[in-house]
């Protein structure tokens, strides 16, 4: 999908920033147990639902996805060929699941939504989240994951946005030592089965993004176990210098934003 500058009015894309900095919170398990593929078309719907719930939602709501709405806030043309591909985006969605752990050592499959609705007339289409859904998104008051949908819209890479939510949900201890392995499970890239091309077609491509386009920096170092490349070492900080996040706020600006309304100016922590 194209990206282009919004020409809305200043009231309208306050607004849109206003959605942009709505927070995504999900469950630890949800985001350091679960196993999913799903492009970043797709992430970023799913994401973009769950930041339109509330802190004292006991039940998901059947929302009215306002596609017009939805490809502003990401700063995509509105145009039929876009109209068209987040409709088959959701149709995708409605036949996908997700693998997560449960509190007994199983896994079992969740779907991400309900059967959605669309309605040509209005653009919209209903849609509610998986009742299953529940334990890891509502009524959250502990190890929990929070972040701002705003640092996700201007990702391209699906790898990117799974790989930054992870490293938040980690970003209180600073350091984490994960599994090469398990990432590749995690980010389901296990297609890539030398660590060369792991570390070439994901992992870095997936920094430089988290590096430009979030409010985390990241660095990393490997571990070898033997001759093997066997785990990776992610050093995590949250972004305190307020020169590099109006930095990381213009770098989301050129590729989703309008230059009359700045993101930095209502952006918040």
């Amino acid at each position: 999908m194209s990206a282009k500058k919004n020409t809305t009015s200043t009231a309208e894309q306050l607004t849109l920033l206003e959605v942009r900095n709505y927070k995504v919170v999900k469950s630890n398990d949800l985001v350091q147990k679960s196993r999913f593929q799903l492009s970043a078309q797709e992430q970023k719907i799913i994401l973009y639902i769950i930041s339109k719930i509330k802190p004292d939602d006991d039940e998901f709501i059947t929302q009215d996805l306002n596609i017009g709405e939805f490809c502003k806030v990401c700063g995509i043309n509105i145009c039929g060929k876009n109209y068209n591909d987040i409709k088959a985006t959701i149709k995708e969605l409605a036949d996908k699941s997700i693998w997560v752990m449960l509190e007994n050592g199983e896994e079992t499959v969740i779907r991400w939504i309900d059967r959605p609705f669309m309605n040509k007339k209005t653009g919209t289409i209903r849609v509610k989240l998986d009742d299953f859904m529940k334990p890891y998104l509502l009524q959250l008051h502990e190890k929990f994951t929070q972040f701002e949908l705003m640092y996700t819209l201007a990702m391209k890479s699906q790898y990117s946005i799974r790989l930054y939510e992870i490293l938040k949900s980690y970003e209180y201890k600073h350091n984490i030592v994960l599994g090469i392995d398990e990432l590749k499970e995690q980010l389901f890239a296990t297609q890539y089965k030398r660590y060369p091309d792991f570390k070439r077609y994901v992992l870095e491509k997936a920094l430089k993004e988290i590096d430009e386009l979030s409010d985390l920096t990241v660095s990393y170092m490997i571990i070898k176990e033997g001759r093997a490349f066997t785990k990776i070492q992610f050093s995590i900080q949250i972004r305190s210098d307020m020169q590099e996040r109006f930095k990381v706020w213009r770098n989301i600006e050129d590729i989703i934003g309008d230059n009359r309304i700045k993101i930095s100016s209502v952006a918040k922590g």
